[in-house]
């Protein structure tokens, strides 16, 4: 995996922890949820688990990849699991991380053909990948714990980075057909100090690539925590904009308010 990976997993995993045990009703809502702090709670340990498992080589079909199917497969899940006091789910989100890491650092000493790409809810995904979906997961829902506990959340530039192998390997899947039909566009996105990716539109394909695109149409320019807190659905672009979190510029400067629109947050 990507350098700081397994330790920014390990330290998000603990900081939810950490958030948990300080929250004295699991029964309170998540702001902009229909679940409560116990059920977000509950979802992050069954979530963790399931990553382990899959990093292990076990097979755990999840829905297909559509927000529609994961809604009720999580839904189905919460259903079969009872938990909702904060110590026991606590100390599982942290050990299912660890087991995560334990199980990638198993299958790394052996060789690619004893350890297929295990398949996840949203594609086939390599260690890398896979372990920056764990984290970015975490960090979502750790963004809700924190804003129903009224406590800071441990979102950073660095963590996010890190999150950056899963987001660009997914954004394809995640694009909406309906968005995207008849939409030519050529984006350039910049993370302030950071990362930088194209996404070419045309005939309805979504094409990312690892870097800005030739001439692009539409440059966008974003804070790296605002970035990934409006791909999951946690910020209103056009606050982030009025905010100055994000600056456009390019030949079609007006495709930017557009861009969110073309995905769907699984």
């Amino acid at each position: 995996m990507p350098e700081g990976l397994g330790q920014a997993i390990v330290e998000t995993a603990g900081d939810i922890a950490a958030l948990l045990r300080a929250v004295p009703d699991t029964s309170a809502p998540v702001p902009g949820s229909r679940w409560s702090v116990g059920e977000a709670a509950a979802h992050l340990a069954l979530a963790n688990e399931l990553m382990a498992d899959l990093a292990s080589g076990r097979e755990r079909p999840y829905g297909d990849g559509t927000p529609g199917s994961l809604a009720a497969a999580n839904a189905r899940a919460l259903a079969g699991f009872g938990e909702r006091r904060a110590e026991p789910l606590a100390t599982m989100i942290s050990e299912q991380a660890g087991l995560f890491l334990e199980a990638v650092g198993q299958a790394a000493s052996h060789g690619p053909a004893e350890n297929p790409t295990p398949l996840t809810p949203l594609g086939p995904m390599d260690p890398a990948v896979l372990g920056s979906y764990l984290l970015t997961h975490m960090l979502g829902h750790g963004y809700d714990l924190a804003r129903a506990a009224h406590r800071r959340h441990m979102l950073d530039r660095d963590r996010v980075m890190l999150c950056m192998p899963f987001m660009l390997s997914v954004m394809p899947r995640v694009a909406d057909p309906a968005a995207t039909a008849g939409l030519t566009a050529r984006y350039a996105i910049r993370l302030r100090n950071g990362a930088a990716f194209g996404v070419v539109l045309a005939d309805g394909a979504v094409n990312v690539t690892p870097g800005p695109p030739d001439r692009p149409d539409c440059t966008i320019l974003l804070e790296p925590v605002t970035f990934l807190l409006i791909a999951l659905g946690r910020r209103n672009p056009w606050r982030a904009i009025a905010r100055g979190q994000v600056v456009a510029w390019g030949r079609r400067p007006w495709l930017a308010p557009r861009f969110p629109t073309l995905f769907t947050a699984p």
